[in-house]
């Protein structure tokens, strides 16, 4: 019978990816010694801690480095355990592990000079040098050493891989062995499936990359211990769509006057209002009534009663638009004024860095910070980009520790979380900053059973639970009035992206992206409707302007309130078109030139203008250009903070 379980071979398989944990192990033991006085660690504690949390990395890029050995070490090829085949994958396994395992020695010196792990942006930087062999041998000479550890290593692993063999074992019967091997493989590939993810099979998380190194560290230098340097590289392998464009007509005077990255304004008196930010999953404007008062959309039904009633004491934006497409690009658009386009910046190789945002000026003013998401702690990468920005507080599915309110998909419902949050608020010295994102607005569009009947199925499923979160909403504002706290605070509520479409409207063209913001301080005349251009980047330097921070700051966004300093506009990428719009027109443009022009009211982009270009329609594609440039090059160049100017 064990003949037809394998068990001697995966017995001998579990060895020799364990030799493979054990020598990731050392390396970042290596690397944290050759780098130690640039990685600040308190204690022993908290160095085991790292490296506790880097085995859930080093698993998923050993199980990337392997796949081929594993798969052919697990197919029942009936022969699998002689020495001929077990030659075979002894150089399969070596020529893989090796060398992606090299990889972490570049970085126990090249850290020094980049104060991150190497990732696939090294192949852009190796493209320019012309000098690669005398570079490579000029590394070897100075750091030998390096080189010298890697030999003995890599001799020692293959001494102890070479201590444990497979028994040489031909099956008997061959349908039982293909019969136990088929459940064994599939078995096999559901783990692997769960560790190149992270450990997480959970629909309410993604697979991990760099950025959710930072969930588990006290400073941000910390993450490049838990992370290595095979999964830097292959976790930014198919994602750096991140270059520096040099377009014709586009000089520094040009991002200045058209862009104006840095921001400063004295409109209003200094104060320290609280800020609460909802960050509202999938909430689309279609959905909204106060939002499409003027669209004429025939038999037009709205599904949020409570935020229409607040829109009337609000300072509403009905022709704003996303900057990304995903939850993750919200976060970093609204928070960080970052907007992300054919690649998330989180999941760029550059999101380690020093990052001017609402959460930093506002820390600098006093304010504590706290980020609010009902989900597991780390999904979507919320934690870990919380940790750049520097948030104090996160508060997940574990903080709130009461699984009854979870919703079995993707975290706790709105309601309870959202009263969750406001106790905490009740807590809280002020001015404090929070910013919340929800999760009941999403696929697979449930809402509490309880709630059945009060929401009926609408035109289409998430209709029910827009619905559902903005009861949840009237639930929050009819609990936090009561509060002293409450009176004085600034409310902002925006949408991350859009979801179902009901509408014709918001089926195609700009509006696919439309999404609400609104702005509520009771008792205050921030009240009305704009009709102009606005987008998720210009929260940030809206509620520095309306809080009169006076001071200079990076934002590629502009106050919703401040329409002399800059022009309305918005920037978005739509599949691989870059949508941009500013005064009478929409331009889109296809990273090398502009292909379309339309009527500023022709959101469908019906009518294509371009053969009758004008100079306001040049110096919109003068514009779209200035504005990726100097994106592009502020985060390759990591200078994203007012310093760099």
């Amino acid at each position: 019978m064990t003949k037809h379980l394998r068990i001697n071979e995966f017995k001998v398989l579990f060895y020799r990816l364990s030799l493979a944990y054990i020598f990731y192990f050392v390396a970042r033991l290596l690397f944290f010694i050759y780098n130690k006085n640039l990685i600040p660690v308190d204690s022993f504690a908290d160095l085991a801690s790292l490296f506790y949390y880097g085995v859930q990395f080093d698993t998923t890029a050993i199980l990337y480095v392997n796949l081929l050995f594993v798969l052919f070490s697990i197919l029942p090829f009936w022969k699998n355990t002689t020495p001929g085949y077990q030659k075979f994958l002894f150089y399969l396994y070596f020529f893989f592990n090796l060398a992606a395992y090299a990889t972490n020695f570049i970085d126990f010196i090249y850290y020094k000079y980049t104060f991150a792990r190497t990732t696939i942006v090294v192949k852009d930087v190796l493209a320019h040098e012309t000098n690669k062999s005398l570079l490579f041998f000029s590394f070897l000479i100075h750091y030998w050493h390096v080189f010298l550890l890697y030999f003995i290593i890599a001799f020692t692993w293959i001494y102890l891989y070479k201590k444990v063999s497979a028994k040489p074992e031909i099956p008997s019967h061959k349908i039982k062995y293909f019969g136990f091997s088929v459940i064994q493989f599939l078995v096999m590939a559901l783990l692997i499936i769960a560790g190149v993810r992270g450990g997480d099979l959970s629909k309410s998380t993604r697979p991990i990359n760099l950025v959710d190194a930072n969930r588990h560290v006290k400073k941000s230098e910390q993450a490049d211990v838990v992370l290595n340097t095979p999964f830097a590289l292959i976790r930014t392998y198919d994602t750096n769509n991140f270059f520096k464009p040099n377009y014709e007509g586009v000089t520094p005077e040009i991002i200045k006057s058209h862009i104006q990255p840095i921001k400063e304004y004295h409109n209003n008196p200094p104060t320290k209002p609280n800020v609460v930010v909802f960050i509202l999953e999938s909430y689309g404007r279609e959905y909204i009534g106060a939002f499409n008062k003027n669209a004429k959309i025939p038999n037009y039904k709205s599904h949020t009663p409570f935020i229409d009633s607040l829109a009337q004491h609000s300072l509403i934006f009905s022709n704003a638009y996303a900057n990304g497409r995903q939850s993750i690009h919200g976060m970093s658009s609204v928070l960080a004024g970052i907007p992300s386009f054919k690649d998330a910046f989180t999941s760029s190789p550059y999101p380690k860095q020093k990052i001017e945002s609402l959460v930093s000026t506002l820390k600098s003013e006093g304010y504590s910070t706290s980020f609010y998401h009902g989900a597991a702690n780390g999904s979507m990468g919320f934690l870990g980009f919380g940790n750049i920005l520097g948030i104090d507080n996160y508060y997940g599915r574990t903080e709130f520790n009461d699984d009854s309110q979870f919703d079995g998909f993707w975290g706790i419902w709105d309601e309870p979380f959202f009263q969750f949050m406001k106790k905490d608020f009740d807590h809280k010295k002020t001015p404090f900053f929070g910013s919340i994102f929800t999760v009941s607005s999403h696929e697979p569009y449930n809402i509490p059973a309880k709630y059945s009947k009060k929401f009926p199925e609408g035109g289409v499923p998430i209709h029910k639970c827009v619905e559902y979160t903005d009861y949840a909403l009237k639930q929050f504002f009819d609990a936090a009035k009561k509060s002293k706290w409450f009176s004085n605070t600034i409310f902002v509520m925006v949408a991350d992206h859009c979801n179902q479409t009901f509408y014709h409207q918001f089926e195609s063209g700009i509006d696919r992206s439309a999404v609400p913001i609104l702005i509520y301080k009771p008792n205050s005349n921030y009240v009305g409707e704009d009709t102009d251009f606005a987008q998720q980047i210009d929260i940030y330097p809206t509620i520095l302007d309306m809080i009169g921070y006076q001071k200079p700051f990076r934002s590629w966004g502009r106050s919703l309130l401040d329409k002399k300093s800059s022009a309305p506009f918005f920037i978005n990428l739509i599949g691989d078109i870059y949508q941009i719009g500013r005064g009478n027109y929409i331009c889109t443009f296809d990273g090398k030139k502009a292909i379309g022009f339309y009527d500023k009211n022709d959101k469908l982009l019906e009518n294509n203008l371009i053969a009758n270009r004008n100079p306001e329609m040049n110096d919109l594609e003068l514009t779209c250009k200035a504005f990726i440039q100097d994106y592009m090059n502020r985060i390759i160049d990591r200078k994203l903070t007012s310093e760099n100017k």
